[in-house]
């Protein structure tokens, strides 16, 4: 159930400033180990999440809402599921170069339509179930990276580390998604933005004590690394932070599969990002692929009017 029209702006602003934040932490990989790539976006996006809240409350001031008692564990959930993500994502990266990569992991539309259904009960009309047929035909042709592939290539190619780290990065999205949705609904106001940046200001710190724990554990010594690379780090926490801001706030006001499908649109910006800003080629079958997410995301919008 759609409650505020705001979802659909912060939705496309989401995907740009996911787009935009991936590229850059990609080359913070480059000198970083997968966990402490992880990590520079949570611990990073600690003093914007609270300045944005802050600045919330400046100005709409007001007494913080009351939270029911599952909310902490519906951060936890969601936060948990969004570090896995990210490190399947990294991986996928270091296999496949930076668009195919994220094409694979885009596969959560379809899978956030089928959990969302199954745990949340939220159902979609069958042209918004159209749009995510076409959209995932699009990121399956992106995926195949300019290769031409038949039927059977195609499947051997599902098999392939980038693939597999790709799907998985998806299905764990969607499980964010989902656990995000109930953190919000967990939120006693009937702001949607104010109750996503309250979710945003905690579930960032938990993800940095999870992730960061784990770091000082299995690699103390990339701490300093990460530390050090504040230059670039804190644009990955800045735009990671005024993205997740939009997806919560999206999540918030329209069903997950809903704004799953919308937010593929962050795949144009992805090619944008991965032509202009990390100089990787774009083959002709990546443009036909992006058309078909294109017109996934109008029938998905078609469908929800």
């Amino acid at each position: 159930m759609i409650s505020s029209p705001i979802w659909l702006p912060a939705t496309l602003v989401a995907g740009a400033m996911q787009a935009w934040r991936t590229a850059v932490q990609r080359r913070v990989s480059d000198s970083l180990s997968l966990n402490g790539a992880g990590l520079v976006r949570y611990l990073y996006g600690i003093p914007f999440a609270l300045v944005l809240i802050a600045a919330y409350r400046l100005l709409f001031p007001g007494p913080l809402p009351a939270l029911h008692p599952a909310f902490l564990l519906f951060c936890a959930v969601g936060g948990l599921a969004q570090i896995v993500a990210t490190n399947l994502l990294i991986s996928a990266f270091r296999h496949r170069n930076f668009v195919v990569g994220t094409a694979y992991s885009k596969t959560e539309a379809v899978q956030g339509a089928v959990l969302s259904f199954f745990l949340l009960g939220e159902n979609l009309s069958p042209l918004s179930w159209g749009g995510i047929g076409c959209g995932v035909a699009g990121v399956m042709l992106l995926s195949t990276g300019g290769r031409k592939m038949g039927p059977m290539d195609f499947l051997r190619a599902l098999g392939q580390p980038a693939a597999v780290a790709g799907i998985a990065s998806g299905f764990f999205f969607a499980l964010t998604a989902i656990g995000i949705r109930r953190a919000t609904q967990a939120v006693d106001t009937p702001d949607p933005v104010l109750a996503a940046l309250i979710v945003l200001a905690v579930t960032v710190p938990m993800q940095t004590v999870l992730q960061g724990g784990w770091l000082l554990w299995r690699e103390p010594g990339e701490m300093r690394q990460v530390f050090s690379s504040w230059r670039v780090s804190g644009q990955v926490g800045l735009l990671s932070a005024l993205g997740s801001a939009c997806w919560f706030a999206g999540f918030a006001t329209a069903p997950v599969a809903l704004v799953r499908i919308v937010g593929q649109v962050e795949v144009a910006f992805t090619m944008a990002f991965g032509h202009f800003y990390l100089r990787e080629q774009m083959q002709r079958s990546e443009a036909a692929g992006l058309l078909l997410v294109v017109a996934g995301v109008v029938l998905a919008l078609a469908g929800a009017l």
